[in-house]
Protein backbone atom coordinates (compact mmCIF):
# COMPACT_ATOMS: atom_id res chain seq x y z
CA UNK A 1 0.00 0.00 0.00
CA UNK A 2 1.58 3.58 -1.18
CA UNK A 3 2.64 5.81 1.74
CA UNK A 4 0.10 8.47 2.10
CA UNK A 5 2.05 10.89 2.00
CA UNK A 6 3.81 10.63 -1.24
CA UNK A 7 0.41 9.43 -2.82
CA UNK A 8 -1.02 12.91 -1.90
CA UNK A 9 2.27 14.45 -2.91
CA UNK A 10 1.70 12.58 -6.49
CA UNK A 11 -1.84 13.52 -6.46
CA UNK A 12 -0.76 17.40 -6.11
CA UNK A 13 2.07 16.66 -9.16
CA UNK A 14 -0.68 15.53 -11.28
CA UNK A 15 -2.81 18.20 -10.89
CA UNK A 16 -0.59 21.18 -11.30
CA UNK A 17 1.57 19.19 -14.15
CA UNK A 18 4.73 18.97 -12.02
CA UNK A 19 7.20 16.48 -11.66
CA UNK A 20 7.82 17.23 -8.24
CA UNK A 21 6.05 18.90 -5.43
CA UNK A 22 8.80 21.27 -4.85
CA UNK A 23 7.55 25.31 -5.50
CA UNK A 24 9.64 28.32 -5.72
CA UNK A 25 8.92 30.78 -3.09
CA UNK A 26 7.25 34.50 -4.61
CA UNK A 27 10.35 36.41 -2.87
CA UNK A 28 9.93 40.18 -4.18
CA UNK A 29 13.16 41.46 -5.82
CA UNK A 30 14.84 38.05 -5.16
CA UNK A 31 12.88 35.82 -8.03
CA UNK A 32 14.54 36.12 -11.22
CA UNK A 33 14.08 34.43 -14.20
CA UNK A 34 17.02 32.25 -14.07
CA UNK A 35 15.47 31.21 -10.77
CA UNK A 36 12.62 30.16 -12.26
CA UNK A 37 13.53 28.71 -14.65
CA UNK A 38 15.96 25.99 -12.80
CA UNK A 39 13.68 25.07 -10.89
CA UNK A 40 11.13 24.51 -13.09
CA UNK A 41 13.07 22.90 -15.81
CA UNK A 42 13.72 20.42 -13.02
CA UNK A 43 10.11 19.66 -12.23
CA UNK A 44 9.00 21.79 -10.08
CA UNK A 45 7.11 25.34 -10.06
CA UNK A 46 8.76 28.58 -10.48
CA UNK A 47 7.51 31.82 -8.90
CA UNK A 48 7.60 36.23 -9.00
CA UNK A 49 6.98 37.82 -6.38
CA UNK A 50 5.61 41.22 -8.29
CA UNK A 51 5.16 43.33 -5.50
CA UNK A 52 7.48 46.50 -6.54
CA UNK A 53 7.21 45.19 -10.21
CA UNK A 54 5.40 47.81 -12.61
CA UNK A 55 3.06 45.97 -15.27
CA UNK A 56 5.38 45.78 -18.00
CA UNK A 57 8.27 44.15 -16.03
CA UNK A 58 6.08 41.50 -14.56
CA UNK A 59 4.86 40.42 -18.24
CA UNK A 60 8.45 40.94 -19.41
CA UNK A 61 9.43 38.59 -16.71
CA UNK A 62 6.69 35.34 -17.39
CA UNK A 63 8.01 36.49 -21.21
CA UNK A 64 11.68 35.06 -20.21
CA UNK A 65 10.58 32.11 -18.00
CA UNK A 66 8.27 30.93 -20.94
CA UNK A 67 11.54 31.47 -23.51
CA UNK A 68 13.74 29.14 -20.97
CA UNK A 69 11.33 26.70 -19.69
CA UNK A 70 8.47 24.24 -20.39
CA UNK A 71 7.65 24.30 -16.65
CA UNK A 72 5.07 26.12 -15.22
CA UNK A 73 5.14 29.35 -12.38
CA UNK A 74 3.44 31.01 -10.19
CA UNK A 75 2.74 34.85 -9.81
CA UNK A 76 2.17 36.35 -6.55
CA UNK A 77 0.98 39.67 -5.02
CA UNK A 78 0.80 41.18 -2.02
CA UNK A 79 -2.76 42.27 -0.94
CA UNK A 80 -2.68 45.97 -0.18
CA UNK A 81 -2.40 47.56 3.12
CA UNK A 82 -4.71 50.37 4.10
CA UNK A 83 -3.13 53.74 3.47
CA UNK A 84 -0.29 54.11 6.23
CA UNK A 85 -0.94 56.89 9.01
CA UNK A 86 1.88 59.65 8.43
CA UNK A 87 3.12 61.05 11.53
CA UNK A 88 6.23 64.03 10.63
CA UNK A 89 7.55 63.86 13.77
CA UNK A 90 7.84 60.30 13.98
CA UNK A 91 9.16 59.96 10.55
CA UNK A 92 11.96 62.84 11.36
CA UNK A 93 13.25 60.64 14.52
CA UNK A 94 13.61 57.57 11.68
CA UNK A 95 15.63 59.52 9.22
CA UNK A 96 17.98 60.98 12.45
CA UNK A 97 18.37 57.41 13.14
CA UNK A 98 19.29 56.19 9.57
CA UNK A 99 21.84 59.15 9.17
CA UNK A 100 24.01 57.43 10.98
CA UNK A 101 23.68 53.83 9.16
CA UNK A 102 23.72 55.50 5.44
CA UNK A 103 23.23 58.98 3.44
CA UNK A 104 20.99 61.54 4.87
CA UNK A 105 17.79 61.27 4.51
CA UNK A 106 15.24 63.88 2.88
CA UNK A 107 12.03 64.26 4.48
CA UNK A 108 10.61 63.92 0.71
CA UNK A 109 12.14 60.21 0.19
CA UNK A 110 8.78 59.25 2.43
CA UNK A 111 6.49 60.07 0.01
CA UNK A 112 6.47 56.92 -2.00
CA UNK A 113 3.91 55.55 -4.80
CA UNK A 114 3.74 51.65 -4.86
CA UNK A 115 2.74 50.21 -8.73
CA UNK A 116 -0.76 50.30 -9.36
CA UNK A 117 -2.20 46.59 -7.65
CA UNK A 118 -5.01 46.79 -10.36
CA UNK A 119 -2.56 47.44 -13.57
CA UNK A 120 -0.48 44.72 -11.55
CA UNK A 121 -3.56 42.03 -11.65
CA UNK A 122 -4.44 42.29 -15.00
CA UNK A 123 -0.84 41.92 -16.07
CA UNK A 124 -1.17 38.57 -14.02
CA UNK A 125 -4.21 38.00 -16.37
CA UNK A 126 -2.46 38.75 -19.48
CA UNK A 127 0.71 36.91 -18.31
CA UNK A 128 -1.48 33.61 -17.99
CA UNK A 129 0.84 31.35 -15.18
CA UNK A 130 -0.31 28.19 -14.30
CA UNK A 131 -0.72 29.23 -10.64
CA UNK A 132 -1.26 33.12 -9.48
CA UNK A 133 -0.58 33.30 -5.16
CA UNK A 134 -1.35 35.83 -2.88
CA UNK A 135 -0.11 37.56 0.40
CA UNK A 136 -1.25 39.12 3.27
CA UNK A 137 -5.13 38.73 2.41
CA UNK A 138 -7.55 37.48 0.10
CA UNK A 139 -7.80 38.69 -3.73
CA UNK A 140 -11.06 40.39 -4.03
CA UNK A 141 -14.07 37.68 -5.51
CA UNK A 142 -14.62 39.85 -8.89
CA UNK A 143 -10.60 39.03 -9.74
CA UNK A 144 -10.79 35.21 -8.37
CA UNK A 145 -13.81 35.04 -10.69
CA UNK A 146 -11.64 36.65 -13.34
CA UNK A 147 -8.81 34.06 -12.63
CA UNK A 148 -10.93 30.77 -12.47
CA UNK A 149 -12.40 31.55 -15.44
CA UNK A 150 -9.12 31.49 -16.89
CA UNK A 151 -7.90 28.29 -16.04
CA UNK A 152 -5.41 30.02 -13.65
CA UNK A 153 -5.54 28.40 -9.88
CA UNK A 154 -5.11 30.95 -6.36
CA UNK A 155 -3.17 29.83 -3.45
CA UNK A 156 -3.28 31.84 -0.70
CA UNK A 157 -0.40 32.20 2.10
CA UNK A 158 -1.87 32.06 5.12
CA UNK A 159 0.20 32.21 8.81
CA UNK A 160 -3.03 30.94 10.89
CA UNK A 161 -5.87 28.54 10.63
CA UNK A 162 -8.08 31.44 10.90
CA UNK A 163 -6.74 32.69 7.63
CA UNK A 164 -6.76 29.73 6.32
CA UNK A 165 -10.50 28.81 6.64
CA UNK A 166 -11.19 32.59 5.27
CA UNK A 167 -8.90 31.37 1.74
CA UNK A 168 -10.65 28.83 1.60
CA UNK A 169 -14.28 30.20 2.07
CA UNK A 170 -13.03 32.60 -0.39
CA UNK A 171 -12.06 30.21 -3.04
CA UNK A 172 -8.79 29.55 -3.00
CA UNK A 173 -7.37 26.55 -4.47
CA UNK A 174 -4.92 25.69 -1.58
CA UNK A 175 -3.40 27.37 1.07
CA UNK A 176 0.25 27.99 1.48
CA UNK A 177 0.83 27.53 5.24
CA UNK A 178 3.79 29.92 6.18
CA UNK A 179 5.44 29.17 9.57
CA UNK A 180 7.10 31.44 11.46
CA UNK A 181 10.81 30.36 10.59
CA UNK A 182 10.06 31.68 7.10
CA UNK A 183 12.82 34.22 5.55
CA UNK A 184 11.22 37.74 4.52
CA UNK A 185 8.04 39.25 5.36
CA UNK A 186 5.48 37.24 7.05
CA UNK A 187 1.77 36.98 5.24
CA UNK A 188 -0.24 37.79 8.42
CA UNK A 189 -3.24 39.04 6.85
CA UNK A 190 -3.70 41.39 10.00
CA UNK A 191 -0.39 43.44 9.78
CA UNK A 192 -0.77 44.48 13.32
CA UNK A 193 -0.72 40.34 14.38
CA UNK A 194 2.23 39.73 12.63
CA UNK A 195 4.73 39.51 15.54
CA UNK A 196 1.85 38.18 17.79
CA UNK A 197 0.30 35.14 16.25
CA UNK A 198 3.51 33.35 15.10
CA UNK A 199 3.16 29.98 15.33
CA UNK A 200 6.07 27.50 13.62
CA UNK A 201 5.43 25.53 11.09
CA UNK A 202 5.29 22.33 12.47
CA UNK A 203 2.35 23.54 14.72
CA UNK A 204 0.52 25.08 12.23
CA UNK A 205 0.86 22.79 9.20
CA UNK A 206 -0.96 19.78 10.86
CA UNK A 207 -4.07 22.12 12.20
CA UNK A 208 -4.19 23.97 8.58
CA UNK A 209 -4.35 20.28 7.43
CA UNK A 210 -7.21 19.08 9.43
CA UNK A 211 -9.36 22.25 9.41
CA UNK A 212 -9.21 22.56 5.52
CA UNK A 213 -10.29 20.66 2.34
CA UNK A 214 -7.98 21.59 -0.31
CA UNK A 215 -4.52 21.12 -0.82
CA UNK A 216 -1.86 22.42 2.02
CA UNK A 217 1.76 23.40 0.76
CA UNK A 218 4.47 24.17 3.72
CA UNK A 219 6.58 26.67 3.78
CA UNK A 220 9.23 27.96 6.17
CA UNK A 221 12.46 26.89 7.56
CA UNK A 222 12.52 23.74 4.88
CA UNK A 223 15.77 23.53 3.28
CA UNK A 224 16.63 19.93 2.72
CA UNK A 225 14.96 16.52 2.22
CA UNK A 226 14.56 15.88 6.15
CA UNK A 227 12.03 18.89 6.40
CA UNK A 228 10.61 18.44 3.32
CA UNK A 229 9.83 14.54 4.39
CA UNK A 230 8.42 15.76 7.52
CA UNK A 231 6.20 18.31 6.20
CA UNK A 232 4.46 15.85 3.96
CA UNK A 233 3.76 13.28 6.76
CA UNK A 234 2.34 16.23 9.11
CA UNK A 235 -0.44 16.92 6.19
CA UNK A 236 1.13 18.78 3.12
CA UNK A 237 0.78 18.22 -0.30
CA UNK A 238 3.87 20.20 -1.43
CA UNK A 239 6.15 22.10 -0.12
CA UNK A 240 7.24 25.72 -0.93
CA UNK A 241 11.04 26.92 -0.77
CA UNK A 242 12.47 30.60 -0.61
CA UNK A 243 15.59 30.91 1.47
CA UNK A 244 16.53 27.40 0.82
CA UNK A 245 17.28 28.54 -3.18
CA UNK A 246 18.86 31.69 -2.40
CA UNK A 247 22.39 30.83 -2.15
CA UNK A 248 22.49 28.66 -5.76
CA UNK A 249 24.06 31.02 -8.53
CA UNK A 250 20.77 31.57 -10.35
CA UNK A 251 19.51 33.45 -7.76
CA UNK A 252 22.27 35.90 -8.37
CA UNK A 253 22.12 37.00 -4.50
CA UNK A 254 25.02 39.60 -3.62
CA UNK A 255 27.65 37.23 -2.40
CA UNK A 256 27.85 39.15 1.47
CA UNK A 257 24.14 38.58 1.72
CA UNK A 258 24.33 34.91 0.33
CA UNK A 259 27.21 34.54 2.78
CA UNK A 260 25.43 35.39 5.38
CA UNK A 261 22.56 33.22 4.80
CA UNK A 262 24.70 30.00 4.50
CA UNK A 263 27.12 31.39 7.54
CA UNK A 264 23.76 32.00 9.88
CA UNK A 265 22.77 29.56 12.80
CA UNK A 266 18.44 29.52 13.47
CA UNK A 267 18.62 31.85 16.20
CA UNK A 268 20.95 34.10 14.45
CA UNK A 269 17.89 35.51 12.64
CA UNK A 270 15.21 37.69 13.78
CA UNK A 271 11.54 39.53 13.38
CA UNK A 272 11.67 43.18 12.27
CA UNK A 273 9.81 46.25 10.78
CA UNK A 274 13.03 48.11 10.80
CA UNK A 275 13.63 47.66 6.63
CA UNK A 276 10.24 48.28 5.08
CA UNK A 277 7.27 48.80 8.05
CA UNK A 278 6.00 45.02 7.43
CA UNK A 279 7.33 42.43 10.12
CA UNK A 280 10.05 40.38 8.07
CA UNK A 281 12.99 37.67 9.56
CA UNK A 282 16.26 38.89 8.64
CA UNK A 283 19.80 37.75 9.17
CA UNK A 284 20.24 39.43 12.43
CA UNK A 285 22.67 42.58 10.75
CA UNK A 286 24.20 44.92 12.83
CA UNK A 287 21.42 47.48 11.82
CA UNK A 288 18.32 45.16 12.17
CA UNK A 289 20.28 44.81 15.51
CA UNK A 290 20.00 48.28 16.34
CA UNK A 291 17.22 49.11 15.33
CA UNK A 292 15.31 46.61 16.99
CA UNK A 293 16.73 47.81 20.52
CA UNK A 294 15.38 49.75 23.35
CA UNK A 295 16.82 53.47 22.24
CA UNK A 296 15.72 53.34 18.05
CA UNK A 297 12.70 55.13 17.11
CA UNK A 298 9.58 52.90 16.40
CA UNK A 299 9.34 52.33 12.47
CA UNK A 300 7.72 53.83 10.16
CA UNK A 301 4.17 52.29 8.92
CA UNK A 302 4.57 50.24 5.65
CA UNK A 303 5.56 51.07 2.78
CA UNK A 304 7.13 54.46 4.12
CA UNK A 305 9.65 53.14 6.36
CA UNK A 306 10.56 51.08 3.25
CA UNK A 307 10.97 54.29 1.30
CA UNK A 308 13.01 56.06 3.95
CA UNK A 309 15.80 52.69 4.40
CA UNK A 310 15.89 52.80 0.47
CA UNK A 311 19.29 55.00 0.35
CA UNK A 312 20.82 52.75 2.99
CA UNK A 313 19.63 49.91 0.87
CA UNK A 314 21.23 51.03 -2.27
CA UNK A 315 24.32 52.05 -0.91
CA UNK A 316 24.74 48.89 1.34
CA UNK A 317 24.16 46.25 -1.91
CA UNK A 318 26.86 48.63 -4.04
CA UNK A 319 29.38 48.25 -1.65
CA UNK A 320 28.45 44.52 -0.16
CA UNK A 321 28.25 46.01 3.30
CA UNK A 322 25.67 43.16 5.25
CA UNK A 323 25.71 45.40 8.18
CA UNK A 324 23.33 47.47 6.42
CA UNK A 325 22.16 45.43 3.94
CA UNK A 326 18.17 44.04 3.62
CA UNK A 327 19.20 40.40 4.34
CA UNK A 328 16.37 38.12 4.42
CA UNK A 329 16.52 34.93 5.53
CA UNK A 330 14.96 31.89 7.66
CA UNK A 331 15.99 29.94 10.35
CA UNK A 332 17.27 27.40 8.04
CA UNK A 333 19.81 29.32 5.70
CA UNK A 334 22.51 27.80 7.29
CA UNK A 335 21.40 24.54 5.17
CA UNK A 336 20.89 26.80 2.34
CA UNK A 337 23.01 25.17 -0.48
CA UNK A 338 25.40 26.63 -3.43
CA UNK A 339 25.19 23.99 -5.94
CA UNK A 340 22.34 24.58 -8.69
CA UNK A 341 18.88 25.57 -8.27
CA UNK A 342 17.48 22.35 -10.40
CA UNK A 343 19.61 19.77 -8.98
CA UNK A 344 19.14 21.42 -5.53
CA UNK A 345 15.48 20.65 -6.37
CA UNK A 346 15.97 17.23 -7.27
CA UNK A 347 17.83 16.02 -4.96
CA UNK A 348 15.88 17.79 -1.83
CA UNK A 349 12.55 15.97 -3.50
CA UNK A 350 14.70 12.25 -4.08
CA UNK A 351 16.16 12.43 -0.66
CA UNK A 352 12.52 13.09 1.03
CA UNK A 353 10.73 10.34 -1.28
CA UNK A 354 13.64 7.90 -0.26
CA UNK A 355 12.99 8.22 3.26
CA UNK A 356 8.92 7.99 2.86
CA UNK A 357 9.48 4.69 0.90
Amino acid sequence: MPNPALARAEAFCAAYSLGIPILLAPMAGACPASLSIAVASAGGLGACGGLLMQPAAIRAWASEVRAGTNGGFQLNLWIPDASPTRDAEAEAAVRTFLGTWGPAVAPEAADTTPPDFTAQCEAMLDAGPSVISSIMGVYPRTFVARMKARGIRWFATVTTVTEALEAEAAGADAVVAQGMEAGGHRGAFDPGNAETAMVGLFALLPAVADAVRIPVVATGGIADARGVAAALLLGASAVQIGTGFLRTPEAKLPPAWAGAIGGSRPEETLVTRAFSGRAGRSVATAYARAATGRDAPAPAAYPVQRALTQAMRDVASRTGDIDRMQAWSGQSGGLASVRAAGEVAREVWDGARAMLA
